[in-house]
């Protein structure tokens, strides 16, 4: 359980800081592009700060 929370922290941690910093690798991904034509620039953000909120959360939680 040791590597899947450490993997859970730094996947939460690495989508936190691309979708806050506004990364080019991620906003010009295909299926990122999608997820704009469904939910718009501001949904999407909020999708993704949500993912890698709860991949933290998980990650963090199962390191307890």
């Amino acid at each position: 359980m040791e590597i899947l929370s450490f993997v859970l922290i730094i996947y939460g941690i690495l989508v936190l800081y691309l979708i806050l910093s506004k990364s080019y690798f991620l906003f010009n991904n295909p299926k990122t592009k999608m997820f704009f034509k469904m939910f718009g620039e501001k949904g999407t953000i909020i999708f993704f700060v949500i993912w890698g909120l709860i991949a933290l959360g998980i990650g963090v939680y199962l390191q307890l």
